[in-house]
């Protein structure tokens, strides 16, 4: 069955809003996220024991449920009634990382709770996820190497972490332009030949690319509209983009819970590399699941310019 077209779009800032939601598509934990909101962790506690093994699933449901204004307080009547439960104690903790990255908590407090988590369930990546996004923002570049490597040991494939990751790396060196052997690019594609043939991981470079154009644009390196940029027409940028493109018409994961950012990546570099077919292609298994990065990169209103490159791409302009 093909893919249902992409959605018409408003100018109302309430269909902006709407159009960045977090949870993607994942219905289950919309439904969750909403009951959450009224009080009753009943559902949240179903949900997040159904993600035992599923460990990307897990992290991308835990920390979208730690985004809800009230999740602290309900996941903490929870952990009251079941102290002994892990699944009440991450979510604890990546809501005390959430907020403790918007200043609400002290980071002492996040780091803790976290470790609290961590120690209910060795095996759980999900703790240590929280102190690497924790610490992405705040902590130093060991720190970050560190607590990869324990969310890693964990669980190899990690997408949330691998991206993390790269977001840090491209930050190296920001005055250096684009040099085609700088660190982000080693990792990405040393992780994407790491992984198995028909994990999403096989992106990672395309997103170490935005992710670099983006402090280059940040330091004036590169101009603030990509289109404009050299960035993703070079040798080098173009067989990235092919291999990245050649592995989703393979491989699409149409079951992985974070596909929707991958694509986003995706469908951004090949409008970015002037492909307007391929991605077009992109756009409509986007759908209305837009992400902000990498449209917002560097700092441009996200919204504007996915629709405006999902529009010329479609021929909609």
């Amino acid at each position: 069955m093909p893919p249902p077209p992409p959605p018409a779009f408003g100018r109302a800032r309430k269909r902006a809003d709407r159009l960045f939601d977090a949870a993607l598509d994942d219905t289950e934990l919309i439904a969750a996220r909403a009951s959450l909101a009224r009080g009753r962790w009943a559902t949240v506690r179903a949900l997040l024991a159904s993600t035992r093994d599923d460990w990307d699933r897990r992290g991308h449901r835990v920390t979208v449920l730690a985004q809800e204004p009230a999740a602290l307080a309900w996941a903490r009547d929870w952990q009251l009634a079941e102290p002994e439960s892990p699944c009440a104690a991450v979510l604890v903790a990546h809501a005390v990382v959430h907020r403790a990255l918007n200043g609400k908590e002290s980071p002492d407090a996040a780091r803790e709770a976290c470790r609290a988590a961590a120690a209910l369930a060795p095996e759980d990546p999900t703790p240590w996820l929280g102190l690497l996004i924790l610490e992405r923002s705040l902590g130093t570049e060991e720190d970050v190497v560190r607590l990869f490597d324990e969310v890693r040991a964990r669980y190899p494939d990690h997408h949330h972490a691998h991206h993390l990751v790269v977001a840090r790396l491209a930050e190296r060196r920001a005055d250096a332009g684009q040099d085609p052997l700088h660190e982000v690019y080693d990792f990405a594609n040393w992780a994407a030949e790491q992984a198995p043939a028909d994990s999403p991981l096989a992106i990672l470079p395309v997103v170490a690319h935005a992710e670099r154009y983006r402090v280059l644009a940040a330091t004036g390196s590169e101009p603030p509209d990509p289109v404009a940029s050299g960035h993703w027409v070079g040798r080098r940028a173009r067989q990235v983009m092919k291999a990245a493109f050649d592995w989703w018409l393979e491989w699409e994961r149409d079951d992985h819970p974070r596909r929707h950012v991958d694509l986003n990546f995706l469908a951004h570099a090949k409008y970015c590399e002037g492909r307007g077919a391929e991605a077009a292609a992109l756009f409509h298994r986007i759908g209305s699941y837009a992400t902000p990065a990498p449209w917002s990169y560097p700092d441009r209103d996200p919204y504007t310019a996915f629709r405006t490159a999902r529009d010329t791409a479609l021929g909609t302009a």
